[in-house]
Formats: structure tokens, C-alpha cells, sequence
């Protein structure tokens, strides 16, 4: 059972977070959500409320969620839209924390590399930000989905996909013309996580030809 204290330590953490992504035009806007598993059995979830801008998050911003992704009290805000793609990725990776990112890099990558279902990185020394990566020869392969507003099913298709191929979801996913995913054991996995893939990103977008 999580007590009071963490929750709000998370709430603030979140918040944090918000402001520096903000500030660095990773979520402008309304855009991008961020959770914290707090406990896995029952999936409970604190995830971002639906239309907040991120660079102004409060404590009363954030929804508790079970694994349907209904709120587990009353009061609470309407939770983010994307809400089930969180509960997904808890259930199939195990993950302490899930963040979510529009980056304007990873909306022109998603939107170039989609019809070939995704790209790989590699040769970059900063690959080994990535958990358990070693060498800069490591491949990451960067799956990426089609948008759609059709929410539970893109969960459905993001677990099938975890379940089936496991190796092409590694560390994080994006979605066309729309952002980033990635995920960790704790909250600042998660950011370092967010960080190299948006390093890795905008050097891909700098040096591809349009």
C-alpha cells in the first residue's frame, strides 16, 4: 500500500519532471503524459490528468488509476487519454515509471520511418544511456505504431506486440506524427531514458535528407 507521503513525493517528482521537459520543447503544450506505478498487485497507477499543460503541473493534477484504467476515487480529474497505453506497458514490462513525450524530432522521425514500421539507432556512444547497453555498436530498433483515437485498441496492439515480439519494444516506442514512450525500473530510469532517445533523435533528424 502506498502511503500518503509517497504519493505526494511522486506528485512532486512528476511535476519536476513536467517543468524540464517543458523547457526543453519535449511537451509543449498539453501534450505528453507521465505515470508512476504504485503498486502492481492490484495495478494501481498515478498518471497524469487529461489537458494539463506540463510546465504547470500541481499535486491536484494527477488521477490514481486501477488496471482498467478507471479512477480509484472519487474527485479525482479525468485521467489522461492515453491512460491504457500506461496500464500496457505496466503490465508487459514491469516498470516503475512511464513517460511520454512529443518531441518535434519524434514527430518527423515517426512520420519518415513509419512505412517501414520503424528505424534503427546505432553507432552513437550515447546508445549506452539506454539500460543494460554496453557498446556504442549496439542496435536499437525504434518500432513505431499508427496514431489513432481508438486508445484501448492501440493498448491491445502495443500488448500483442510486447507478447509476440518482445525485442522490438526494448526501451521505448513511438507513435506517428505524435511521440515517444519509454519507460524504467525507477522515475529517473525513465527520464535518463527520455533524455537519450531525444539526444539520439535529433541527430537522426539532423543528418537524414527529407
Amino acid at each position: 500500500m502506498t502511503s500518503p507521503a509517497e504519493i505526494i513525493a511522486n506528485q512532486d517528482a512528476l511535476c519536476d519532471i513536467g517543468r524540464m521537459f517543458h523547457q526543453r520543447g519535449w511537451s509543449l503544450g498539453t501534450s505528453s503524459n507521465y505515470s508512476v506505478i504504485l503498486q502492481q498487485e492490484p495495478l494501481q497507477l498515478l498518471v497524469t490528468a487529461s489537458g494539463k499543460h506540463k510546465g504547470r503541473l500541481t499535486r491536484n493534477d494527477f488521477v490514481q488509476v486501477n488496471a482498467q484504467g478507471q479512477p480509484v476515487q472519487q474527485g479525482q480529474p479525468k485521467s489522461s487519454a492515453e491512460t491504457l497505453l500506461h496500464v500496457a506497458i505496466a503490465q508487459q514490462t514491469q516498470a516503475r515509471a512511464i513517460l511520454h513525450t512529443h518531441s518535434v524530432w519524434a514527430t518527423l522521425l515517426s512520420e519518415q520511418f513509419f512505412a517501414q514500421g520503424g528505424f534503427t539507432m546505432t553507432d552513437y556512444e550515447m546508445l549506452k544511456g539506454l539500460d543494460e547497453v554496453t557498446s556504442h555498436e549496439h542496435q536499437e530498433w525504434v518500432t513505431i505504431f499508427d496514431n489513432t483515437q481508438d486508445i484501448p485498441q492501440l493498448a491491445a496492439d502495443l500488448s500483442e506486440r510486447f507478447q509476440q515480439h518482445p525485442e522490438q519494444l526494448t526501451h521505448g516506442f513511438l507513435i506517428r506524427q505524435h511521440g515517444l514512450y519509454t519507460w524504467g525500473d525507477t522515475l529517473a530510469d525513465a527520464q535518463r531514458q527520455i533524455e537519450v532517445f531525444e539526444f539520439l533523435f535529433e541527430c537522426i533528424g539532423r543528418r537524414t535528407p527529407s
